[in-house]
């Protein structure tokens, strides 16, 4: 199979390859049921030594820059409660955390949720966390530029392999709001 965007050597249908996900990636691929087929969503294997960004789009094609996005776990604090929530947005921007979504939480302070936090209530890899599989009720904001893609390129659960996700596939997920001004440069 060839990916629909980058330059990869090894692309294939995600549920074709569910012993390469984190158990609850697999799990929710296995059980897709947006209007966009399972088998759209495609796993590319990678090498974990160029999972950040910046070197990742050097390895596998700058053009990816403008179609990666970063799913990051932030933790909204209000009235001693603490919601969980991942966040997707382009990699060429950044979580509007204190702005954005505070306020979408009506939280008295939000921050990017401590790696140990993110990692063991995702059961993903850090630098892998992808929207795909997270817990049940958990919100899940998106930038409205990652759903405009055709193809977005986001975390796999793990460092090693990426997935390659129709934009129009996030906004079906679970939990999934589309925040304009999630993204700011």
């Amino acid at each position: 199979m060839h990916a629909p965007i980058g330059h990869f050597d090894d692309a294939r249908p995600a549920p074709d390859c569910l012993d390469e996900l984190t158990r609850p990636v697999a799990e929710a691929v296995r059980h897709w049921n947006g209007s966009v087929p399972a088998d759209r969503i495609v796993y590319v294997v990678t090498d974990p030594q160029w999972a950040d960004t910046a070197v990742f789009v050097q390895h596998y094609g700058q053009e990816l820059l403008e179609q990666s996005a970063n799913c990051v776990v932030v933790a909204a604090k209000r009235g001693g409660e603490t919601t969980l929530a991942a966040c997707v947005v382009l990699s060429t921007t950044r979580v509007d955390v204190n702005g954005v979504v505070r306020r979408h939480f009506g939280a008295r302070k939000a921050s990017f949720a401590p790696m140990d936090t993110a990692t063991g209530e995702t059961g993903m890899e850090y630098g892998g966390i992808t929207p795909i599989g997270l817990p049940a009720g958990w919100p899940v904001l998106l930038d409205p530029a990652v759903v405009d893609l055709p193809y977005v390129l986001v975390g796999s659960g793990r460092r090693r392999g990426k997935l390659l996700v129709p934009g129009k596939a996030l906004a079906e997920l679970p939990g999934a709001v589309v925040v304009e001004g999630l993204g700011i440069a």
